[in-house]
């Protein structure tokens, strides 16, 4: 039944298959899985939208808050939306790998359903030191990031635009390491610079 229900939550008509590219990601701030911070996911573009949320989500920043925002303000982003049960979360132990190869790119992901404590516990057994990943309670993420598949990968650029298609499956390394260098490139080519430590 779980499946069935996850598989609903997921399916989209259409042939939805992520935000397009050339368009800009849209904002949220999350509750990172290994935080204290409980609640929904705040989507909101302004000040008291109701359910959206009552402060704008690229304001939403602090411990314990992945905030698509700030991630794309520093440089690229990898971000990967996931179900936390089954097989496509292990796209977080791909992207763990690849991490320190582009220590200028952040990479994130966030749960879609499913429960914090265990995804907690995941983000602890897969030793992700290197990849924030948030909590999506209420499954708010999946309509606004038109999600298709698990794992959904999308490539954002400095400035939140998407650089390529989405992955709408677990890429091989190879090609995920392909994907990440290509954004780097492009990143490169609109004039963004690592910052120097």
């Amino acid at each position: 039944m779980v499946l069935i229900t996850i598989n609903t939550a997921l399916t989209k008509p259409n042939g939805v298959r992520g935000i397009e590219p050339g368009h800009v990601v849209p904002p949220f701030a999350a509750p990172l899985a290994t935080g204290s911070l409980n609640g929904n996911v705040d989507i909101a573009t302004h000040a008291n939208e109701g359910s959206a949320g009552k402060t704008p989500a690229c304001a939403e920043r602090g411990e314990g808050v992945l905030n698509m925002c700030e991630l794309y303000q520093r440089g690229p982003v990898v971000f990967a939306l996931f179900v936390d049960g089954g097989s496509c979360n292990a796209i977080l132990s791909d992207m763990q790998a690849l991490a320190p190869v582009f220590p200028e790119v952040s990479f994130a992901g966030v749960a879609i359903k499913g429960e914090q404590g265990s995804l907690r516990k995941l983000v602890r057994k897969r030793g992700l030191r290197n990849v924030q990943v948030g909590f999506d309670g209420d499954g708010r993420l999946a309509r606004l990031y038109k999600i298709a598949s698990c794992p959904q990968v999308t490539f954002v650029l400095p400035g939140g635009v998407v650089q390529s298609p989405a992955l709408l499956s677990r890429p091989t390394p190879a090609t995920l390491r392909a994907r990440v260098s290509e954004l780097v490139q492009a990143a490169r080519k609109r004039g963004w610079r690592p910052r120097v430590p």
